[in-house]
């Protein structure tokens, strides 16, 4: 596929940052963005990454009310 040209606007700070982790990382900015806006999917249900990291954390055995209650005893 072609490449093409886009223009960002970013936060000064932010660059800097994704320059250091591209070194460090043996990549570039641009190979970055088109690997993270590559990952999107048109999908609506997919999870967020946050919810995708989670997932499996609470075991199978445990349902979602005694989970809320644990939670509520545990922070009231």
């Amino acid at each position: 596929m072609a490449k093409r040209k886009l223009t960002l606007s970013v936060d000064g700070t932010v660059i800097e940052r994704a320059k250091r982790f591209s070194r460090r990382n043996q990549t570039t900015v641009s190979e970055l963005v088109t690997e993270f806006l590559g990952s999107l999917d048109d999908q609506e249900e997919r999870a967020a990454p946050i919810v995708a990291r989670l997932r499996g954390v609470l075991p199978t055995t445990v349902s979602r009310d005694e989970y809320l209650e644990h939670l509520e005893a545990k922070h009231s």
